[in-house]
């Protein structure tokens, strides 16, 4: 079984996406350009020091969402209960 936490790799569409969505940030909110391969550095440092944060989280509310599932089935279980009598 592989380790959970290997380096996280993306499509090259999706690197694509999130360096213009690097480049976006730094013109818009701190008026810097910032170049493509800067942009790719950024974000291969932000994946590799910070991404278990972020995938833990997911694991965090995904396991949430799985539990809350879990107790509407459970609960609809319960309602299929039919009742149980001692005839004397």
């Amino acid at each position: 079984m592989a380790n959970s936490m290997d380096k996280i790799t993306f499509t090259k569409e999706e690197k694509d996406l999130m360096v213009r969505k690097v480049q976006l940030y730094f013109r818009e909110e701190l008026n810097q350009e910032i170049g493509g391969f800067d942009a790719e550095f950024l974000i291969d440092f932000f994946s590799a020091e910070m991404g278990a944060f972020f995938y833990n989280r997911g694991l965090y509310d995904a396991e949430a969402a799985i539990h809350g599932k879990v107790a509407e089935i459970s609960d609809l279980l319960l309602q299929l209960e039919k009742p149980v009598s001692i005839r004397k």
